[in-house]
């Protein structure tokens, strides 16, 4: 199966909402389940579109069809600007397919070559997010080690688990 990855535009709204909506996909995500088709439309508008570089998730058999999202947001400064950090989310019936390792592969790949500026792409895991630890493993990620306490999601402090991939191993 073959994934690519396409800007959006705001007639994604629907397909959006198959994994903005679900309960299961934003257990792990800082968002909370968009309830509306409009919240939909006007993150997409608002946030998505302006976003430096994020991507929906297209697999060959409907290419046109989003089935989930990837970003990047870059390090910003002299100390941080040589980093970026990576976050996805695909919509559950997709999940346990390859297409979350293949749609990461491709976008630190187009990454890297686009902004030369990068030396890596670092990911921030929950510590029980053992799915998104073995795709992040399977995408060529190595795994730093544990940050403790280092976001509040959803209220709670938790402690989080930190993968990079460098330039150099693209």
């Amino acid at each position: 199966m073959k994934v690519t990855l396409r800007m959006f535009d705001p007639s994604d709204a629907d397909n959006f909402m198959a994994w903005a909506s679900n309960a299961r996909v934003s257990r792990f995500t800082r968002e909370d389940v968009f309830t509306s088709r409009d919240d939909a439309l006007h993150h997409i508008q608002d946030t998505v579109l302006p976003h430096p570089w994020n991507r929906a998730i297209c697999i060959d058999n409907d290419d046109r069809r989003a089935i989930g999202s990837i970003w990047v947001d870059p390090g910003q400064g002299a100390v941080d600007g040589c980093r970026g950090s990576i976050s996805y989310r695909l919509a559950h019936d997709y999940w346990a397919r390859g297409i979350a390792t293949s749609a990461l592969k491709v976008a630190v790949k187009v990454v890297f070559g686009e902004w030369a500026h990068l030396e890596r792409v670092e990911a921030i895991v929950r510590v029980e997010n053992f799915g998104l630890q073995r795709v992040l493993e399977k995408a060529g990620f190595v795994r730093e080690g544990v940050l403790r306490r280092y976001v509040v999601h959803k209220g709670k402090a938790e402690d989080m688990v930190m993968y990079s991939i460098l330039s150099s191993k693209v």
